[in-house]
């Protein structure tokens, strides 16, 4: 019931405000994640906002109306306002009202109500994708459009529920090791097990498709493996990069009895299509021009799929969203750390990937030991006075970068180098002349986009063995990068506020460490530009995680502070 001493306000635009200063309020914070939307988070109060999809991806993972209600009920300061309690049973209840479902060869589209159904036959969008209505809230449509149908309806507020069921594709059979090839015991752990259960939902038709959201080191790689050891079938595994594919294929060879001819790596350097093919997003929507075809999507006809696994599915481009549109008979499992999405189009991976399945908070599994404890801060820096005007002067658009490139972020970097001299450092940025010059100064390699992929690996295999203590990279690490002795993250510049980037650079460093360390997560920002307005941004990932974010100026020297001290 309503209580003053609550941490919620909820309003009736759907908004929902959140006291941080609050004794409930990670109580509150933590149920609220599991159907609202942080908006922004300042100092003293954040801000959600409850969104249809937040809603059908609740109502996805299990919950009711009543839950949600109840939820906000627990932690609400005021009454909450009978608009909302209307609208989120209106459209949690959207989730199921319109099914498909196979019947012999058919597909068919089956509505709860005839009114619904003469909604949708009335929707010229809706109607391209029908061949035909077979009685009054029934449509049978055509088994290649399944997935354009989805999408078309979710576009109007009407997310489906589909049933229709799946290929089963070639039988690709082996099993998981219980030790690695070194010898070290192994095996999922039980978020991992939950994880693949709810996807695979005992190999019946309301499984098969959908995303898991795990952080960065807590072992996605494992949920993939999980569920194709579930399946026994042939699959196709989508990846950012070429370091991606190949850390995935050593996982399949070192976690499970695969063999190496039983794997395909499908990059510019290979093409290989076998029962496990390993391919990046880049080679799939290679093409000589705008006008040509995407001549390696043949790969997904090349063989008899029964799973496709899309890693780091925030990142799906969209010509891949396209042609998974068409393959909605293939189950699809989409891993990632977090569904935000730069395009905002996560409605099109609820759609054509599937909603939500499971999720599990950070900062849980990090009470728990499976990912560090991570502390970040934000160093404020001044603009020097010789810059001043020239920033002033400057377009919009170059505004940021001017502010990025902020001369007085390598006087920083250097004393934070210092200070943890025998710690695993990893300086992070975009700008690539800022990175040279910060790769000179500290005497570190540089990894880009145009290393070399062996030199890239063996700067990468240097560092885990510690003979490299240092490495500078660009938007390059952002992706599927495993290195598990990183302890320390140095944030030079980034893309722009994304929120997307944020998680991917903070998960770099979120492996356990053996001592039980603390992970440090630092953000180099200067002051009162737009390089501040965009870290803005960048922290709503960080707060929403429920990690401690300090902020100080770099005469404070908050590095050297312990960590522990801004935990109480």
């Amino acid at each position: 019931m309503p209580n003053p001493s609550n941490p919620l306000i909820v309003q009736s635009d759907k908004s929902v405000l959140l006291e941080v200063d609050n004794p409930l309020y990670e109580n509150a914070r933590d149920s609220l994640a599991r159907f609202a939307e942080l908006v922004k988070s300042p100092e003293y109060v954040h801000t959600y906002r409850v969104s249809p999809l937040s809603l059908w991806n609740a109502a996805a993972m299990g919950m009711s109306p009543n839950e949600v209600i109840a939820a906000l009920e627990e932690f609400a300061k005021y009454p909450i306002p009978s608009n909302i309690s209307r609208e989120i049973v209106d459209y949690m209840s959207r989730y199921g009202q319109i099914s498909l479902y196979k019947e012999g060869p058919d597909i068919l589209l089956l509505f709860d109500n005839e009114d619904l159904a003469e909604e949708i036959w009335a929707n010229k969008k809706v109607r391209q994708y029908i061949i035909e209505r077979t009685d009054e809230v029934t449509m049978r449509i055509d088994p290649g459009q399944r997935g354009f149908l989805k999408h078309a309806l979710i576009e109007i507020g009407h997310p489906v529920e589909d049933i229709a069921g799946y290929v089963e594709g070639e039988h690709m059979p082996f099993e998981i090791r219980e030790k690695t090839l070194e010898g070290k015991d192994w095996g999922l752990r039980n978020y991992q097990k939950d994880a693949v259960a709810i996807f695979h939902a005992g190999g019946g038709e309301r499984g098969g498709s959908g995303v898991v959201v795990l952080p960065c080191g807590a072992g996605k790689t494992m949920v993939g493996i999980g569920a194709m050891h579930e399946l026994q079938t042939s699959t196709i595994i989508l990846c950012p990069n070429v370091i991606a594919v190949r850390q995935w294929i050593a996982e399949l060879l070192d976690k499970t009895t695969l063999r190496p001819e039983d794997i395909g790596e499908y990059t510019g350097a290979n093409k290989e299509i076998r029962p496990v093919t390993v391919a990046t997003y880049q080679i799939l929507t290679w093409r000589k021009s705008r006008e040509d075809k995407f001549k390696h999507f043949k790969i997904f006809e090349a063989r008899n799929w029964g799973l496709i696994i899309y890693d780091e599915v925030h990142l799906l481009p969209a010509p891949v969203f396209r042609v998974t549109a068409t393959i909605q008979a293939t189950r699809r499992l989409g891993l990632t750390a977090t569904l935000i999405r730069e395009d905002e189009k996560e409605e099109d991976v609820f759609s054509l990937i599937g909603p939500k399945r499971f999720d599990m908070p950070w900062k849980l599994l990090e009470d728990q030991g499976w990912i560090a404890t991570a502390i970040c801060y934000e160093i404020r820096l001044d603009l020097p006075d010789d810059m001043r005007r020239t920033y002033a002067l400057a377009e919009d658009r170059k505004k940021y970068r001017i502010a990025a490139e902020n001369p007085k972020k390598i006087d920083i970097i250097k004393k934070l180098i210092e200070y943890h001299e025998n710690s695993n450092i990893l300086v992070i940025g975009m700008y690539l002349d800022q990175l040279k010059l910060i790769a000179e100064a500290v005497d570190a390699p540089l990894i880009t986009g145009k290393t070399h992929n062996d030199e890239r690996q063996r700067l990468y295999d240097a560092f885990r063995e510690d003979e490299e203590k240092i490495l500078i990279v660009s938007k390059v690490a952002n992706f599927a990068l495993d290195l598990p002795d990183a302890n320390v993250a140095i944030q030079v510049s980034g893309t722009f506020g994304s929120r997307q980037e944020e998680a991917q650079r903070l998960g770099r460093i979120l492996r356990p460490k053996t001592d039980g360390s603390f992970a440090r997560f630092y953000s180099l920002i200067t002051k009162d530009t737009r390089d501040m307005d965009f870290a803005a941004k960048r922290q709503l990932f960080l707060t929403e995680q429920g990690y401690q974010y300090v902020i100080a100026s770099a005469d404070e020297k908050i590095w050297e502070k312990p960590p522990e001290d801004f935990f109480n």
